[in-house]
């Protein structure tokens, strides 16, 4: 059976958060070892499906894109979520990162995903921000590194070469904040992936954007077994009557 359907940003995020608490490795770190969320848009739903219940997604971002490239207003509010054994605990830096090991997850979204799967994140910050703070201890140390991001963020670029085209002291002009970008790898976790690990149906991008409510929508192909495909539809149905339009943050 095929079916289309219409996600948009808010409930791509929260589909996209069902599919991260869903992730065997995220599972396993709530279980057994340490898992960080980062501040992020999309990880504010991740948030909010880690620990059952809704955080202050309004304070949960750090630089965000409006009509520029910006930093949300209630930058410093909050900090990165860590949980430890599934029980959230103090944010303290310096003490996180030297317990940070093999088993424990980082969860970092992004601001591009290009044909490669490779995610850009956008660094104003000039040692890398949150990239900088986690990144390098992360692939130094084996410590998963899971990366929800929306089809609507596709580019057409590598981003390995936008890498080595962008950096805050190269840009002349710039709408909002100079910024690097850093090629992200990772367990990249769109809307495809959460609908087959929670649905088990086959899901194509078949188009982004529209105007109105379908203002930075994403569009799918469903296939798969009809029962499957029926309440991956319905599913999506739900979400789009439940969750607010998302709002910035200025």
């Amino acid at each position: 059976m095929k079916a289309t359907v219409v996600l948009s940003p808010g409930a791509a995020k929260r589909l996209i958060a069902k599919g991260v608490a869903a992730h065997p490795l995220v599972r396993s770190a709530l279980k057994r070892g340490t898992l960080v969320i980062t501040l992020g848009t999309t990880n504010a739903y991740v948030a909010d499906e880690v620990l059952g219940k809704p955080i202050d997604h309004g304070a949960f971002a750090a630089g965000l894109v409006d009509d520029r490239w910006n930093l949300n207003a209630r930058f410093g509010e909050t900090t990165d979520l860590v949980l430890k054994h599934g029980e959230p605990i103090p944010f303290e830096l310096e003490s996180l990162l030297d317990s940070l090991g093999s088993g424990d997850v980082v969860v970092k979204g992004g601001n591009a995903l290009d044909p490669f799967g490779t995610v850009g994140v956008l660094m104003a910050a000039g040692t890398g921000g949150t990239v900088g703070r986690y990144i390098p201890t992360a692939l130094a140390r084996g410590v998963e590194i899971v990366v929800p991001i929306s089809l609507a963020k596709s580019v057409h670029t590598s981003i390995a070469d936008l890498a080595l085209e962008m950096g805050s002291q190269k840009i002349d002009l710039a709408a909002g904040f100079r910024c690097g970008i850093y090629p992200l790898t990772g367990h990249v976790i769109t809307e495809v992936d959460a609908l087959e690990w929670i649905f088990s149906v086959r899901a194509i991008h078949v188009a982004s954007g529209g105007i109105g409510p379908g203002r930075g929508s994403v569009s799918l192909l469903l296939d798969g077994e009809e029962a499957n495909v029926r309440k991956a539809f319905d599913a999506i149905g739900a979400l789009e009557r439940d969750e607010e339009p998302v709002q910035g943050r200025r």
